[in-house]
């Protein structure tokens, strides 16, 4: 079975990453990877902290982003001030409002809008929102599953500067790194603004699902939340040296990347004039496609028979979507023409 309905990874890990792996120290695993005489996490928190530019203690581990995610919105939703309202985008991550759920929480929706062949995000609609409800958290994901759009710092910025400081603003940007290698504005964000946490992972863009390693960075005035979210007794060693290998070969996702870009302009380009389909712009690593409703069961069918699973949307007004993995180039290639084939009966 060929899975492009989970947005993993259908490519090898670095070289450097099998290295890690290959010649892990057996002996770490005898002692506590914490830095006890330096009041450190660990050596990622370190790694991290000196790669971007901020200081350790602004700097969050995970297992996964969705732990840094599930750990922000408990904790900011458990308060003594009993608010616990958190705004999420309209079309998004079904995992948001779950994780609210397990803590009694209030969820609720600002809008996003087509605008052509991309979504975005209503920054009127959401700043109102803001005034009206006084949410706790507000989440935004850039980029956005399903939708594949994303926010660029400056849009952030503009964004942070007018909400309340007394709402957490906890930005998930798991895909992120497919957008763009500048980070510079992680540091000048968490600076400027004290409300502020960034969530990141090694789930997506360096395919590492099965590691379990997120990361991210927080506002220094957030500090009774880097208290709660550390672990007293550290993280996984072999993890983290995996983590750091991975890290430490960008440019082998980055080709990774390119290959996927590839791939989008033929989805874009083959399906996307195709009557009645529309493909969205997307900087994450998969695709959202508009389909005509009527051949749903037989585009199920075409990608049964072919052994590969893709997403088919079911959620209200995205309903006529599907959400595509990009995978490798021979994968894509069978999905495009499965739908032509479909398409063009």
């Amino acid at each position: 079975m060929n899975y492009l309905d989970r947005n993993e990874f259908n490519y090898a890990p670095s070289q450097e990453v099998v290295e890690a792996l290959k010649n892990f120290d057996i002996n770490k695993l005898c002692f506590y990877t914490r830095i006890y005489d330096e009041g450190k996490k660990s050596i990622l928190s370190v790694y991290l902290s000196e790669s971007y530019g901020i200081d350790e203690p602004q700097v969050l581990l995970g297992y996964g982003g969705e732990d840094i995610l599930k750990q922000a919105v408990h904790y900011f939703l458990t308060q003594e001030d009993g608010n616990k309202t958190m705004l999420i985008p309209k079309f998004s991550w079904w995992y948001y409002k779950s994780i609210a759920d397990e803590v009694n929480g209030r969820t609720l929706q600002y809008p996003l809008y087509e605008d052509g062949n991309t979504f975005k995000y209503d920054f009127a609609a959401m700043k109102e929102m803001v005034q009206r409800e006084n949410p706790k958290v507000l989440l935004i994901a850039s980029p956005n599953n399903p939708t594949g759009n994303g926010l660029t710092p400056a849009e952030l910025d503009a964004l942070l500067a007018e909400l309340p400081v007394t709402t957490i603003v906890l930005v998930d940007e798991a895909y992120a790194s497919f957008v763009s290698t500048d980070t510079d504005y992680i540091k000048m964000l968490v600076d400027k603004y004290p409300n502020l946490i960034i969530s990141r992972t090694l789930s997506k863009f360096y395919g590492l699902p099965g590691l379990r390693m997120g990361f991210g960075f927080m506002s220094k005035e957030l500090a009774s939340f880097g208290k709660y979210s550390n672990k007293y007794l550290g993280y996984n060693r072999i993890s983290e040296d995996i983590a750091i290998a991975a890290l430490k070969s960008d440019a082998h996702y980055r080709n990774i990347a390119r290959l996927m870009n590839e791939s989008r302009a033929c989805f874009e380009a083959e399906i996307g004039t195709l009557p009645g389909f529309k493909v969205y712009e997307s900087v994450a690593n998969f695709v959202l496609i508009k389909y005509p409703i009527v051949l749903k069961e037989r585009l199920q069918k075409a990608f049964a028979d072919e052994d590969y699973k893709v997403k088919f949307m079911n959620e209200p007004d995205i309903n006529t979507h599907l959400r595509i993995t990009l995978g490798r180039p021979e994968q894509n290639r069978i999905v495009i023409d499965t739908i032509k084939k479909i398409a063009l009966q």
